[in-house]
């Protein structure tokens, strides 16, 4: 599995996502510069990470998404190369449009720091594959503005389309319907607030997030 890290000033999760991405693939990522145009050839997973892109200026993500290199990912996505959003990387995916909704401040304007449930909504996907429908799991998050909002009809669309992919199982930042992450309606574009990457070994506390890296690989392996 060839992959690609991509870094914006003020990420500071890239290296935790790229070592979570060698770990299960046993392949290095390539950390790719905000500034380049042009993806590696090869690409199979374009991995955006979290952190506070250019400071979270104006909106969180939003000077990201206008970065040169989101074009280069946003035609790849089109042609089905796979695409993780993570935290500020599902916020900066919303604003770039690959992804319905927008990701607003925390209700009760408060930073969330701390373990929580997640149920798995949807197994179907390459990138829940290795988790059962219906299934807890234990994944920490790590914003202010993860409360994901959108009208009514694209709600119920993601729902009626299986592209809730995970739900928290308690409330945790106001979340329309407890929305934690979505697919796209290719279903190769995940953006998630909670981090996987921060649970891929027991040392971390947890493994829950490294299934999600596993079938991941798994499936690109497969399928190369």
């Amino acid at each position: 599995m060839k992959s690609a890290v991509i870094v914006f000033p003020g990420s500071n999760c890239d290296r935790d996502l790229a070592v979570a991405l060698e770990a299960v693939s046993g392949s290095k990522p390539v950390m790719l510069w905000h500034r380049e145009t042009e993806l590696p050839d090869g690409i199979d997973l374009i991995a955006v990470p979290g952190g506070f892109s250019y400071g979270d200026y104006l909106r969180s993500g939003a000077m990201a998404a206008r970065s040169p290199v989101m074009r280069a990912v946003a035609e790849a996505a089109a042609r089905g190369v796979f695409v993780l959003g993570i935290c500020n990387g599902f916020q900066v995916l919303t604003e770039t449009g690959l992804l319905p909704g927008a990701l607003m401040r925390n209700a009760g304007i408060h930073f969330v720091c701390r373990d929580v449930r997640l149920t798995v909504e949807n197994s179907q996907s390459a990138f829940t594959s290795r988790y059962v429908a219906g299934e807890d799991i234990r994944v920490p998050v790590a914003h202010h503005d993860g409360n994901y909002v959108a009208d009514a009809a694209t709600l119920d669309r993601l729902e009626g389309e299986g592209r809730v992919a995970f739900r928290y199982g308690e409330p945790v930042n106001g979340s329309a319907r407890n929305i934690a992450g979505i697919l796209n309606e290719a279903g190769n574009v995940l953006g998630m607030m909670p981090h996987p990457e921060r649970v891929i070994e027991a040392a971390q506390g947890g493994t829950d997030g490294r299934r999600l890296f596993e079938g991941l690989a798994e499936g690109l392996m497969a399928t190369a």
